[in-house]
């Protein structure tokens, strides 16, 4: 039976605190996201702020399904971080309390967010998402505020340019007005200038009135009854005042709802399912009808029959009769005839299986869109417990709270969901894969990432440790690792100087001999490094003994000596000799063709290095020895 147990409640009390705080921070950060795709819609349009603060919430609503997961892996990361940093992690463990009791009530309380993110998916996001639709649209066709800038022609006014040289804040008269103003055609146009003027909205903001003064008018009078004759007469107005009325819808009106009918968003699984049986049944429809009359125009009733026309190529290829020679016997006109019919025949079929094809693809496009979005209710539901059992484990390995290292990870994390995601939705709305595997993508990929950390967690695993893989990498790239060996204030047993000097000075011949012997300058045989490796052991035991000599030197209170030891390099005791340790993985890297190139010239690198650490050891060996026999000549 579930108890709740104390460790249960401390760790909901402070997981939920920054879930809380991780929520509204992605909410933020995607609803930012999502206005800068419609900021332009917004900006100079005059909006309300009821109408804006209804888009804000709209948006938020919509945006809640996707901050969910988002805010549970970076809370899920930072407070096991924390849990590890603090070794509040170690202590839990030390007490026989396993990882996965650990996470027990956060597996709790994340299923009941993944439920409540299907809810809110089903229930309140078509809703919401219908509303933003519907104001975005209205938004769209709603005029901008009218704000005429100077200097430059502007077109915020249907069917006009107006440009003005000079504007005054503070009375609005506007200076040096120039007017095109587009009735109909081009010949329709008409030109008006002005000194000044005044440009103001009705009251129900629906036309402007445009007071002139001190103008003249130009105008084209095209009419029907001089056709596109290029003598057309034109009006000529001069005026003191003159008000003109232009439309300018400058209200914000509510697009009706019933033309969002397709807004795949916008509906529930019932409502998605219903429409899609009923768009495929209706597109079925479509197509037997296509089909229909596709084998009705082939054999039509003025044609002869499917048996018939047989008979006559029966008859045609008795008889053998070319159609090129009784084509070539007819007159020009005749050929050109044919030609032409056969021609425009061609292009209406094609124009008609072009439009036929526009609509039945139009109909499948609209088909998977529907199932996407069906498809989306569920996996965005699933991806809370996916990412919490990603994020918890992680933050138990890395064991870095805060908000560096965990907000890196959440990050890298979301943007490989968001890829996954975002691919397989296209690739599956554009028909190139299945809708459930492209769907599926993102979490076939993520849910063995979670069950990976979350078993290398509950065994202790140090496969996230930052020093092994940094290490690592410097191993294999071949980065030198500095010696540091420091002066000891405590010295139990001085160091066997004449001792050291003598395997000093053996270290010294036999480096000599390996070098003349092995010819570390040459490139590496192909064959002996990925097929048939021998063992060369000689610079291991030349590497430990050296080693054992700095150790014991080490306790030396010569400064000179410190220093010297502090010139050894580190010697990389098999790289020169082939890149892995297991015969098969040489193999396996001699063939695949660009690794074995890389690893055969880091190997090559790797015998060059070694030969100049090998002359640096004999330097130093040189000078340690030199510095010994004065110290042995000073305590004599």
């Amino acid at each position: 039976m579930f108890r709740i147990k104390k460790l249960d409640i401390f760790i909901l009390r402070q997981f939920l605190l920054l879930f809380i705080g991780s929520f509204f921070v992605s909410l933020f950060v995607l609803m930012m996201q999502f206005l800068w795709m419609y900021v332009d819609q917004l900006i100079g349009k005059g909006l309300t702020i009821d109408i804006l603060g209804q888009f804000f919430w709209y948006m938020s609503l919509m945006m809640v399904p996707q901050a969910l997961p988002l805010a549970l892996l970076l809370s899920s990361l930072i407070s096991f971080g924390n849990l590890g940093e603090s070794s509040e992690l170690t202590a839990i463990k030390a007490a026989g309390i396993s990882l996965m009791q650990t996470f027990r009530s956060l597996i709790v309380f994340s299923v009941c967010i993944m439920l409540v993110s299907f809810v809110f998916q089903n229930n309140i996001g078509p809703k919401a998402s219908q509303k933003i639709t519907q104001l975005l649209i209205s938004m769209k066709q709603k005029s901008p505020e009218l704000e005429i800038p100077e200097g430059i022609f502007y077109d915020g006014i249907p069917n006009c340019n107006i440009y003005v040289q000079k504007k005054d804040l503070q009375t609005g008269k506007l200076y040096g007005i120039m007017i095109y103003r587009m009735t109909g055609s081009y010949e329709d146009q008409a030109i008006i200038l002005a000194d000044s003027g005044m440009l103001q909205s009705t009251a129900e903001k629906k036309h402007l009135v445009l007071s002139l003064y001190s103008g003249e008018w130009f105008e084209n009078m095209q009419s029907s009854e001089f056709g596109n004759s290029a003598s057309v007469p034109y009006r000529r107005e001069s005026f003191v005042a003159k008000k003109i009325i232009l439309d300018f819808d400058g209200d914000f009106n509510m697009t009706d709802a019933s033309s969002l009918s397709n807004n795949w968003r916008g509906k529930n699984l019932q409502q998605l399912s219903n429409d899609i049986d009923s768009m495929t049944i209706h597109y079925d429809s479509i197509g037997r009808s296509y089909m229909a009359s596709a084998r009705i125009s082939y054999y039509r009733k003025d044609s002869i029959s499917k048996k018939d026309s047989m008979q006559v190529l029966k008859i045609i290829k008795s008889q053998k009769i070319n159609f090129d020679s009784l084509f070539v016997k007819q007159t020009d006109t005749e050929k050109r005839t044919i030609f032409n019919t056969a021609l425009s025949k061609a292009q209406q079929e094609v124009m008609d299986l072009e439009f036929k094809q526009l609509i039945t693809s139009d109909g499948d496009w609209l088909i998977r869109r529907h199932k996407i979005e069906e498809w989306s209710k569920f996996t965005l539901a699933l991806s809370c417990l996916i990412f919490f059992f990603i994020g918890a484990p992680l933050g138990a390995i890395i064991r870095k709270g805060g908000l560096g290292v965990p907000i890196i990870a959440a990050v890298l994390v979301y943007i490989v969901f968001y890829i996954l995601d975002n691919t397989g939705s296209k690739m599956a709305r554009d028909n190139i894969w299945a809708i459930w595997f492209g769907k599926a993508l993102a979490p076939a990929v993520l849910i063995p990432l979670a069950i990976f950390v979350t078993y290398k967690a509950n065994n202790d695993s140090v496969v996230f440790n930052f020093d092994i893989w940094k290490n690592l990498f410097m191993r294999m790239m071949g980065f030198r690792v500095k010696r540091h060996v420091y002066g000891k204030e405590v010295i139990i047993q001085d160091p066997d100087y004449t001792g050291d000097a003598e395997k000093l000075s053996d270290i010294s011949s036999r480096i000599v001999i390996y070098s003349q012997k092995k010819n570390l300058k040459a490139a590496p045989d192909v064959i002996k490094v990925f097929f048939r490796y021998n063992p060369d052991h000689e610079i291991e035991h030349i590497g430990k003994e050296l080693e054992t000599i700095i150790e014991n030197l080490s306790n030396t209170r010569d400064k000179v000596i410190l220093a010297e030891l502090n010139t050894y390099p580190i010697i990389a005791t098999k790289a020169h000799t082939r890149p892995f340790e297991r015969q098969w993985m040489n193999v396996i890297a001699a063939i695949c063709v660009p690794a074995g190139i890389f690893f055969y010239f880091r190997m090559w690198r790797f015998r060059l290095r070694l030969l100049k650490d090998l002359r640096g050891i004999r330097q130093t060996n040189a000078n340690i020895i030199s510095r010994i026999g004065t110290i042995t000549q000073g305590n004599l």
